[in-house]
Formats: C-alpha cells, structure tokens, sequence
C-alpha cells in the first residue's frame, strides 16, 4: 500500500508529519514523500525542511494521497505540475485526503465539487466558490474523500482513514502506541471555544496567518 504525501514550499510541517506518523505504521504500508522535484523542501517556518524522496512523475498510482496546506499552498492553485498531478493520481487512488488548506489543492483540481469537505476555520469561506460543500466539522469523509480541519485535525483525519484502511483494532493500537490522549492546557482549539478577543486578535490576522512567509 503506497502512501504519497506531497510537499510544496512553505506548507505546514505537522500537516504532513502527523498523518504520516500514524499512517505509517499500518501493515503493509509504503510512505513515499513526494514533490516537483526530489531534495529539501522548506516549511512555512523556513528553519525546517522535509525532504521529497520522489518527483511526481515517479508516482503515478499511489493508493492513498495526504495533502498538507500551508501558506504555500496558494501558490499552487492554478493550472501547474501539482494540479495535473492530483487530478491524475486521483483516477486510480483508493483514497484522497488532505489537511487544513490542503483541501482548497483539492477543490482547485476539481475533485471535491459537490462534495462535502471542510479546512481551517480561517479558509473556510473559500471552500464554496471552489464547489465544495463546507462543513465546519474536525474531520469529514465523503466516499473516498477525507478532509480535516486545521493542522492538528490531520492526526484525527489519519486515525480515522488508519480504522478504514486496517479496522479499528489496528487504528486504536497505533493510537495507544502514539499515546495520542489530547488533554489540552487551554480551550481556545476551535473558534466556538475560544475566549472572544482571542477569536478577535485571530480574525485580525488572517490575512498575514494565511500567506506568512
């Protein structure tokens, strides 16, 4: 089972890493991180790279795809190497998931028109002119098509593709490996909790929070 999760410059690295550190520990799993070219790829902090083992066009047929988002990801919204390479990887994939803005990559090429999908709260608006159907949940699936709301929500987004793909045993066992209990020191995770003018100072930022360099 081949698991490509794509890198592009300045996306967010635990977008990637999460899913990929429950991910890879299924059965028969191959993790192959993936990019326009092989070599070093910059997140969106700049003082951490991940490195793409493999050009795109070295992966044609992988049965799951992660797509992370990030800053980044913006750039990639057009007509362009990593559009072509998802629409066609998409054709054979058994499943396509993505993480925080990563899911507006998706909509962009066109595979979640119509279909329910959600991304960070800050991106939410641009789900709907994309053809999307937003839905402010953590983690939504819709057939083959898992999408999680920002950042951390990759983890949840991963668990939860790891019970389809191996069963709820081998999911739960890889959780309790991982000792993902979440017991946050604040509840500011999601807009609904957050104190208002910690929502406020947020909102305020958006702009600079969606396109940081």
């Amino acid at each position: 089972m081949q698991i490509a999760v794509l890198l592009f410059d300045r996306l967010t690295a635990l977008d990637a890493v999460g899913p990929y550190e429950v991910l890879a520990h299924l059965p028969g799993a191959q993790v192959v991180f993936v990019g326009e070219r092989p070599g070093p790829v910059r997140t969106e902090v700049g003082s951490l790279a991940l490195t793409a083992d493999a050009a795109l066009s070295e992966v044609d047929r992988p049965d799951v795809v992660v797509v992370p988002g990030g800053p980044g990801q913006r750039h990639h919204m057009g007509d362009g190497p990593i559009r072509d390479w998802l629409r066609a990887v998409d054709t054979t994939s058994t499943w396509t998931t993505s993480v925080c803005t990563g899911s507006l990559l998706l909509a962009a090429a066109g595979l979640l028109t119509g279909r329910r999908a959600t991304t960070h709260w800050l991106a939410h608006d641009q789900l709907a002119p994309l053809g999307a159907v937003p839905v402010a949940q953590r983690v939504v699936t819709d057939g083959k098509y898992l999408t999680a709301a920002g950042v951390s929500a990759g983890l949840d987004m991963a668990f939860t593709l790891a019970g389809r793909i191996a069963g709820d045993a081998v999911a739960q066992a890889v959780q309790l490996a991982h000792e993902y209990d979440p017991q946050p020191p604040y509840q500011a995770g999601s807009p609904q909790r957050a104190p208002r003018e910690v929502l406020a100072a947020v909102r305020s930022r958006k702009d600079f929070i969606l396109t940081r360099s």
